[in-house]
């Protein structure tokens, strides 16, 4: 009874390791890296029919590489809101000519 162990896909390691980082050290480039090699992976574990493992882990990496992307997209939004509103404050006060 024993079986043999699955091997674990590399891609959703790639992906796993990737989406943590992102979150530390490597934002943009981490995320996205995460989110292609967990994609791929994922394609990779339904090709091989049972021999590879790891769909956890690519998911876990596709769960934190599209929460960073949003996250960033979220803040970049934010950002500019927050200096539009800035200077549509400014142009109230009719000091808008100083920034053309």
């Amino acid at each position: 009874m024993n079986t043999p162990a699955r091997q674990t896909c590399s891609m959703a390691t790639i992906s796993l390791v990737f989406g943590v980082l992102s979150w530390f050290a490597l934002p943009i480039i981490g995320a996205i890296v995460a989110v292609v090699c967990g994609h791929m992976a994922r394609s990779e574990i339904r090709r091989s029919e049972g021999a590879l493992d790891g769909d956890g882990q690519a998911v876990a990496g596709l769960v934190l590489g599209y929460v960073h992307l949003a996250v960033l997209t979220l803040i970049v939004i934010a950002i500019f809101l927050f200096f539009g509103g800035i200077l549509a404050l400014l142009a109230g006060l009719g000091l808008s000519g100083h920034f053309h």
